[in-house]
Protein backbone atom coordinates (compact mmCIF):
# COMPACT_ATOMS: atom_id res chain seq x y z
CA UNK A 1 0.00 0.00 0.00
CA UNK A 2 1.50 3.36 -1.00
CA UNK A 3 1.39 6.51 1.16
CA UNK A 4 -1.53 8.04 -0.73
CA UNK A 5 -3.54 4.85 -0.21
CA UNK A 6 -2.73 4.92 3.52
CA UNK A 7 -4.08 8.46 3.83
CA UNK A 8 -7.18 7.60 1.80
CA UNK A 9 -7.89 4.55 3.91
CA UNK A 10 -7.44 6.53 7.15
CA UNK A 11 -10.16 8.94 5.98
CA UNK A 12 -12.70 6.12 6.08
CA UNK A 13 -12.77 6.45 9.89
CA UNK A 14 -14.22 9.95 9.51
CA UNK A 15 -17.23 9.06 7.38
CA UNK A 16 -18.86 6.50 9.68
CA UNK A 17 -22.53 7.29 10.27
CA UNK A 18 -22.44 10.00 7.58
CA UNK A 19 -25.05 9.59 4.86
CA UNK A 20 -23.92 12.33 2.44
CA UNK A 21 -20.26 13.23 2.04
CA UNK A 22 -18.29 15.81 0.10
CA UNK A 23 -15.69 14.29 -2.22
CA UNK A 24 -12.76 16.19 -3.70
CA UNK A 25 -10.49 15.62 -6.69
CA UNK A 26 -7.06 14.20 -7.42
CA UNK A 27 -4.90 11.09 -7.23
CA UNK A 28 -5.23 10.55 -3.46
CA UNK A 29 -8.99 11.12 -3.59
CA UNK A 30 -9.25 8.55 -6.38
CA UNK A 31 -8.05 5.93 -3.88
CA UNK A 32 -10.62 7.20 -1.38
CA UNK A 33 -13.38 6.78 -3.98
CA UNK A 34 -12.23 3.19 -4.55
CA UNK A 35 -12.60 2.50 -0.80
CA UNK A 36 -16.07 4.08 -0.84
CA UNK A 37 -17.25 1.23 -3.04
CA UNK A 38 -17.19 -1.06 0.03
CA UNK A 39 -19.51 1.21 2.05
CA UNK A 40 -21.76 2.58 -0.66
CA UNK A 41 -24.82 0.90 0.89
CA UNK A 42 -24.39 3.23 3.90
CA UNK A 43 -24.35 6.35 1.73
CA UNK A 44 -27.31 8.30 0.34
CA UNK A 45 -24.92 10.07 -2.00
CA UNK A 46 -22.00 12.44 -2.44
CA UNK A 47 -21.39 16.02 -3.49
CA UNK A 48 -18.50 16.07 -5.95
CA UNK A 49 -15.96 18.81 -6.66
CA UNK A 50 -15.29 17.89 -10.30
CA UNK A 51 -16.64 16.16 -13.37
CA UNK A 52 -13.81 13.61 -13.06
CA UNK A 53 -14.77 12.62 -9.50
CA UNK A 54 -18.46 12.62 -10.44
CA UNK A 55 -17.72 10.06 -13.15
CA UNK A 56 -15.79 7.83 -10.73
CA UNK A 57 -18.49 8.02 -8.06
CA UNK A 58 -21.25 7.13 -10.52
CA UNK A 59 -19.16 4.26 -11.86
CA UNK A 60 -19.17 2.58 -8.43
CA UNK A 61 -22.87 3.27 -7.92
CA UNK A 62 -22.84 6.28 -5.57
CA UNK A 63 -25.42 8.95 -6.48
CA UNK A 64 -23.94 12.42 -7.03
CA UNK A 65 -26.08 15.17 -5.52
CA UNK A 66 -26.40 18.91 -6.12
CA UNK A 67 -25.09 20.94 -3.17
CA UNK A 68 -28.08 23.28 -3.56
CA UNK A 69 -30.40 20.41 -2.64
CA UNK A 70 -28.24 19.05 0.19
CA UNK A 71 -27.40 22.04 2.38
CA UNK A 72 -24.45 21.81 4.75
CA UNK A 73 -22.31 18.67 4.76
CA UNK A 74 -20.90 16.88 7.80
CA UNK A 75 -17.65 15.79 6.17
CA UNK A 76 -15.60 16.74 3.12
CA UNK A 77 -12.60 14.64 2.08
CA UNK A 78 -10.07 16.09 -0.35
CA UNK A 79 -6.36 16.20 -1.09
CA UNK A 80 -3.83 19.04 -1.24
CA UNK A 81 -0.79 20.09 -3.21
CA UNK A 82 0.84 21.59 -0.10
CA UNK A 83 0.00 21.98 3.58
CA UNK A 84 1.70 23.80 6.44
CA UNK A 85 1.51 23.00 10.16
CA UNK A 86 -1.54 25.27 10.55
CA UNK A 87 -3.46 23.18 7.99
CA UNK A 88 -3.41 26.03 5.50
CA UNK A 89 -3.36 24.47 2.03
CA UNK A 90 -2.49 25.10 -1.58
CA UNK A 91 -4.99 23.32 -3.81
CA UNK A 92 -5.95 23.42 -7.45
CA UNK A 93 -3.21 21.48 -9.20
CA UNK A 94 -6.00 19.53 -10.84
CA UNK A 95 -7.96 22.68 -11.63
CA UNK A 96 -11.02 22.00 -9.43
CA UNK A 97 -10.25 24.66 -6.81
CA UNK A 98 -13.49 26.66 -7.08
CA UNK A 99 -15.84 23.76 -6.46
CA UNK A 100 -13.44 22.42 -3.83
CA UNK A 101 -13.52 25.72 -1.96
CA UNK A 102 -17.31 25.90 -2.13
CA UNK A 103 -17.71 22.39 -0.71
CA UNK A 104 -15.09 23.04 1.98
CA UNK A 105 -17.02 26.15 2.97
CA UNK A 106 -20.26 24.19 3.20
CA UNK A 107 -18.75 21.40 5.33
CA UNK A 108 -18.53 21.13 9.11
CA UNK A 109 -15.36 19.01 8.96
CA UNK A 110 -12.77 19.18 6.18
CA UNK A 111 -10.52 16.11 6.20
CA UNK A 112 -7.44 16.58 4.02
CA UNK A 113 -5.60 13.48 2.81
CA UNK A 114 -2.08 13.54 1.36
CA UNK A 115 1.27 11.82 1.41
CA UNK A 116 3.87 13.22 3.79
CA UNK A 117 5.82 14.95 1.00
CA UNK A 118 3.01 17.56 0.77
CA UNK A 119 3.77 19.00 4.23
CA UNK A 120 6.01 22.08 4.05
CA UNK A 121 7.22 24.79 6.42
CA UNK A 122 6.25 27.64 4.08
CA UNK A 123 3.65 27.46 1.32
CA UNK A 124 4.52 28.52 -2.21
CA UNK A 125 7.06 26.13 -3.67
CA UNK A 126 4.11 24.51 -5.44
CA UNK A 127 2.79 27.15 -7.88
CA UNK A 128 -0.40 28.76 -6.54
CA UNK A 129 -3.34 28.05 -8.91
CA UNK A 130 -5.78 30.91 -9.45
CA UNK A 131 -8.97 30.54 -11.47
CA UNK A 132 -9.76 33.64 -13.51
CA UNK A 133 -12.49 34.94 -15.80
CA UNK A 134 -10.98 34.63 -19.33
CA UNK A 135 -11.24 38.34 -20.22
CA UNK A 136 -9.39 39.27 -17.00
CA UNK A 137 -6.44 36.90 -17.43
CA UNK A 138 -3.83 39.49 -18.49
CA UNK A 139 -5.06 42.12 -16.02
CA UNK A 140 -5.00 39.65 -13.13
CA UNK A 141 -1.54 38.46 -14.18
CA UNK A 142 -0.21 42.06 -13.99
CA UNK A 143 -1.74 42.46 -10.53
CA UNK A 144 -0.18 39.19 -9.35
CA UNK A 145 3.26 40.42 -10.39
CA UNK A 146 2.76 43.33 -7.95
CA UNK A 147 2.36 40.72 -5.21
CA UNK A 148 5.75 39.25 -6.08
CA UNK A 149 4.50 36.30 -8.10
CA UNK A 150 5.35 35.05 -11.57
CA UNK A 151 2.02 34.00 -13.12
CA UNK A 152 2.00 31.47 -15.95
CA UNK A 153 -1.15 30.79 -17.95
CA UNK A 154 -2.10 27.10 -17.92
CA UNK A 155 -2.64 27.05 -21.68
CA UNK A 156 -5.10 24.63 -23.17
CA UNK A 157 -6.82 24.04 -19.82
CA UNK A 158 -10.41 25.08 -19.15
CA UNK A 159 -11.97 24.56 -15.72
CA UNK A 160 -15.30 22.79 -15.22
CA UNK A 161 -16.73 26.31 -14.82
CA UNK A 162 -15.43 27.46 -18.24
CA UNK A 163 -12.63 29.63 -16.84
CA UNK A 164 -8.84 29.73 -17.11
CA UNK A 165 -6.03 29.16 -14.61
CA UNK A 166 -2.91 31.13 -13.79
CA UNK A 167 -0.24 29.20 -11.87
CA UNK A 168 1.73 31.65 -9.76
CA UNK A 169 5.39 30.77 -9.23
CA UNK A 170 8.06 32.32 -6.97
CA UNK A 171 5.80 32.96 -3.98
CA UNK A 172 6.89 32.56 -0.37
CA UNK A 173 3.56 32.68 1.44
CA UNK A 174 4.46 33.60 5.01
CA UNK A 175 0.92 34.68 5.97
CA UNK A 176 -1.54 32.61 3.90
CA UNK A 177 -4.69 34.22 5.40
CA UNK A 178 -3.54 37.76 4.57
CA UNK A 179 -2.41 36.71 1.08
CA UNK A 180 -5.70 34.94 0.35
CA UNK A 181 -7.76 37.94 1.45
CA UNK A 182 -5.62 40.35 -0.57
CA UNK A 183 -5.82 38.30 -3.76
CA UNK A 184 -9.58 37.84 -3.35
CA UNK A 185 -9.96 41.60 -3.90
CA UNK A 186 -8.51 41.53 -7.43
CA UNK A 187 -11.40 41.82 -9.95
CA UNK A 188 -11.53 38.87 -12.32
CA UNK A 189 -10.23 36.29 -9.86
CA UNK A 190 -12.85 33.61 -9.31
CA UNK A 191 -10.95 31.58 -6.72
CA UNK A 192 -7.51 31.59 -5.16
CA UNK A 193 -6.01 28.15 -4.52
CA UNK A 194 -5.10 29.13 -0.96
CA UNK A 195 -7.29 27.40 1.61
CA UNK A 196 -6.30 29.43 4.67
CA UNK A 197 -9.36 31.49 5.62
CA UNK A 198 -11.11 28.12 5.76
CA UNK A 199 -8.28 25.62 6.34
CA UNK A 200 -8.52 21.87 6.78
CA UNK A 201 -9.72 20.63 10.18
CA UNK A 202 -7.82 17.36 10.06
CA UNK A 203 -4.76 16.47 8.00
CA UNK A 204 -4.01 12.80 7.40
CA UNK A 205 -0.51 12.27 6.07
CA UNK A 206 0.51 8.88 4.76
CA UNK A 207 4.17 8.07 5.34
CA UNK A 208 6.43 5.03 5.36
CA UNK A 209 5.87 4.86 9.12
CA UNK A 210 2.06 4.90 8.82
CA UNK A 211 -0.32 7.81 9.33
CA UNK A 212 0.39 11.20 10.89
CA UNK A 213 -2.76 12.96 12.12
CA UNK A 214 -2.57 16.74 12.49
CA UNK A 215 -5.53 18.66 13.91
Amino acid sequence: MNNKQKAAQAAMDYIKNVSIIGVGTGSTVNYFIEYLADVKSQLDGAVSSSEASTERLKKIGIPVLDLNNVGDLDVYVDGADESNAHLHLIKGGGGALTREKIIAGASKTFVCIADSSKKVDVLGKFPLPIEVIPMARSFVARELVKHGGKPIWREGFITDNGNQILDVHNLEILDPVVMEMALNKIPGIVTVGLFAVRPADILLLGSDQGIDIIK
